[in-house]
């Protein structure tokens, strides 16, 4: 009897773990749909979607990708319609049954300017009457800089982060506001495609990052928790870092 009782522990014990192997679940995420080097949705990766992908499948979960436009993002979420967001672009998303996870990148913006207009700029009051393009919802990012930019009808947003740098040289705008990789990886592509005349650029580097903005939001608790514990082991093996190397270097 006693042996019975044995086997039949052991085969619960195999079942339990047989069943935590293979609860895995596909996470239907979106993603923006023109943010390169981190999204390249031709090609269904780039260092953030790497970085998240391999974070997911530490714990056998697989990444589904679904690209909306920015705007689209906390809506496709609060409607049901995917499982996770890479980001909440402004708006509180644990109203709506949303956990946030760790920043999977940080992003790091900037303003730009042609070096030829020679701005000076340290302070909001600096900026005052110039045009500034930016990227969706940096507004809400960076209120204190934008705020009166915003109310003078001196600041556009756009969904489309190579046109920034077009109308720039083309003195449309006076400023871009982008995060850097991103315009650097874009001003490149423009100058081997013959797009723009070369030109100097200054980098304004005024803002204070809040590098928390910028995190996945999931609707499972579990599966956040997962994806964590995934990010924190890709980042002490180094594998985090060989991710962004590949794609910037």
């Amino acid at each position: 009897m006693n042996a019975v009782r044995v086997c039949l522990t052991q085969c619960l014990f195999v079942l339990c773990c047989l069943s935590e192997v293979v609860h895995t679940d596909e996470i239907n995420m979106a993603f923006n749909d023109t943010i390169p080097p981190y999204i390249f949705p031709e090609t269904d990766n780039g260092i953030e979607m790497d970085i998240i992908r391999e974070a997911l499948a530490f714990k056998g979960h697989t990444l589904k990708t679904r690209y909306v436009p920015l705007a689209r993002m906390p809506i496709a979420f609060s409607e049901g319609e995917v499982d996770a967001v890479m980001s909440d672009f402004g708006q509180d998303l644990t109203t709506i049954g949303g956990f946030y996870a760790e920043p999977a990148v940080i992003f790091d913006n900037s303003l730009f300017s042609l070096k030829k207009r020679d701005f000076l700029i340290e302070k909001p009051e600096d900026i005052a009457g110039l045009r500034i393009i930016s990227f969706f919802g940096a507004d809400k990012r960076f209120p204190l800089w934008l705020a009166k930019p915003n109310e003078a009808g001196n600041f556009h947003e756009t969904y489309k982060q190579k046109l920034q740098i077009l109308t720039l040289f083309a003195d449309r705008y006076d400023l871009v506001l982008s995060d850097r990789s991103i315009f650097y990886y874009f001003l490149s592509q423009l100058r081997k495609e013959g797009k723009i005349t070369p030109q100097a650029i200054s980098e304004h580097r005024v803002f204070v990052e809040k590098t928390r903005d910028y995190r996945p939001v999931f609707r499972n608790k579990k599966i956040c928790d997962d994806f964590n514990e995934g990010l924190q082991q890709l980042k002490t093996s180094g594998r985090y870092q060989a991710i962004y190397d590949h794609y910037l270097n």
